[in-house]
């Protein structure tokens, strides 16, 4: 079974939260754990590896919080997704063929890249902008290798 970490998922959860509610200023750590039903504790591990990838600044002081690093729409959920986990790759051979002595003549070598791109595109085509309005489309998620 391949599915994502609670990581990724409450990351994104906390993405998509500071999407509705930050508009207008930053949002507390805390605010969002309350409406997210997530541990602050928990959040606040994930927001260095948000920062990191500059998808989220943090203010200090009195109306102090988080806000976006950039606009909601130009921020992918494979951005937030490789943040959190790292690049997206279904078997390791795939990142550093070099690691498998049969990566070259393997008849499934092919199958797990094409399908690591696949995943990859359809995480890239969705922004957090459409998924902070409740909008994932399903023909953007049809892609060619």
């Amino acid at each position: 079974m391949i599915k994502f970490s609670t990581k990724a998922r409450y990351g994104t959860r906390l993405m998509i939260d500071l999407a509705v509610h930050g508009k207008y200023g930053a949002v507390s750590v805390r605010d969002i754990a309350q409406r997210q039903e997530i541990s602050a504790k928990y959040l606040e591990r994930l927001v260095p590896l948000l920062k990191k990838a500059k998808l989220v600044h943090a203010l200090r002081g009195l109306y102090g919080g988080l806000m976006l690093g950039r606009p909601a729409k130009e921020i992918s959920l494979r951005d937030i997704v490789e943040a959190l986990e790292g690049p997206i790759c279904l078997v390791k051979c795939v990142r550093a063929p070099s690691i498998c002595k049969r990566s070259k003549e393997c008849l499934t070598f092919g199958l797990w890249r094409g399908m690591t791109k696949v995943i990859s595109q359809s995480l890239s085509v969705i922004s957090l902008a459409e998924m902070a309005k409740g909008i994932v489309l399903p023909h953007k998620l049809v892609l060619k290798l």
